[in-house]
Formats: C-alpha cells, structure tokens, sequence
C-alpha cells in the first residue's frame, strides 16, 4: 500500500492518512511499523476506492502486478500529483497596484478598475488579494515607504487579531478613511482603536466597526533596498 502511494505522490504516511479521509494517521503507522501487520478490511476498501488501478491481489499477497494491466505510474522524479499542484501554483497570479491608497476611488481592492502594474507567484502569499506600495511614514519603522505590502482580505470583523497591522477602508461616517494601522481593542466592543507605529504621530482614531468597508490583514512586506 505504502509503495503505491509513494509512487503516486504522497510522501508519507500521514499524507496517505489525509488522503484517506483519516482523522488520525495511526491506524496506517502500524502498517509501516511491522511488516508482519496486515490492514484492516475497512483499510483495504477505503484503498480501493481512492487508488483504483491498484491490483488488490498485489496488495494482500505480494504476488502479481502492483496495477491492473495497462496502467503504469509516473516514471520521472515529479509525480503526478506534484505535477498537478505545480500547475495550480503557476496559474496563480495576485495582482500588484502601483497607487497610493489614498488616492484610490475603491473602497474594495476587488472591485478595483486600474489596470496592475504586474502579477506575483509567491506562495505564502498566494491567498491575498493584493500587492500595494507603502506611502507615508506614519507607519516606521514597521512599514517604511517604499515597501510592498501583502494583503488579506478579512470578511468577519468579529475575529480580529489585536496588535496587528491591518489595511482599513472606512465610509464616509468615518471620513473616508484609507491607510494602514494597527488595531486594537476598545472596551466598546462596536468600535476599534487605529493606531500608528510611529511614535511621531501620536493619538489613537477610534471608529465604529460597521463603519469600515473593507478589512485587509498584512501578511507581509517586501522591503526594497535603495542602491
């Protein structure tokens, strides 16, 4: 069983579990543990189902072909399966907007119209909405202007990770506001504290929460050096 899903793609055991649809990997451990174990029947169906040209009779007794006739895995070093997330991987492309946010007639980086400057593959970063360049200083030295942020958009504003860095789209009850902050908890749970890194630009903006339009977390930052 083990041999098959190697070649298949899975790298271990716990991989193999997942596949499965197995809350725990350890009913397959003692597979891998004693060659002398044997799977379960509930194991062996499950098996089947997922790896279809698997020859069960191989895996019961040794003896035979690993497959049913006409089938041969992947022969090179990539896998099928390795093959097939590398092609989602490359399809992914998040946009990168040269613009100052303030500047923006968007409240939402979805419904943004400007046309972006270029797209990025990286994929820590692959589940963001967008690349933006920070304006400003209000920010240092968490953000420096200059740097490229990553952002996430947040849909439930009632899971907010305090002390954060968050990218706010506010109304017009709010004054429109736009900009990068870090937030933080008011003891008024339906409002939210904004508040800069620099220690040069002092006082906290409290807002209400169903005033803001659109919540993106940074998740990252490229810093740019100037040579």
């Amino acid at each position: 069983m083990l041999a098959i899903a190697t070649e298949a793609g899975y790298k271990n055991v716990n991989d193999l579990s997942k596949h499965l649809g197995y809350k725990s990997p350890e009913k397959l451990y003692r597979l891998e543990r004693s060659d002398k174990a044997k799977p379960s029947a509930d194991i062996l169906v499950d098996f089947a189902n997922k790896f279809k040209n698997a020859n069960m009779n191989w895996v019961l007794t040794g003896f035979g072909n690993q497959y049913h006739p006409g089938f041969s895995p992947p022969k090179n070093e990539t896998s099928l399966l390795d093959f097939e997330e590398d092609i989602q991987e490359t399809a992914i492309r998040i946009p990168y907007y040269n613009l100052d946010l303030n500047q923006a007639d968007t409240s939402n980086l979805l419904a943004m119209e400007d046309k972006p400057e270029y797209f990025v593959n990286y994929r820590p970063f692959n589940d963001c909405a967008a690349y933006l360049p920070v304006y400003g200083d209000s920010m240092y030295p968490k953000y420096a202007s200059g740097d490229i942020i990553a952002v996430k958009e947040i849909k439930n504003l009632d899971i907010i990770q305090w002390g954060e860095a968050y990218m706010i789209m506010a109304n017009e009850q709010a004054n429109n506001i736009k900009g990068i902050k870090i937030l933080h908890e008011h003891q008024n749970t339906e409002k939210i504290i904004l508040r800069s890194s620099n220690p040069n630009y002092r006082g906290d903006t409290i807002i209400n929460k169903k005033d803001i339009v659109s919540l993106y977390i940074i998740k990252g930052k490229i810093t740019r050096n100037m040579i």
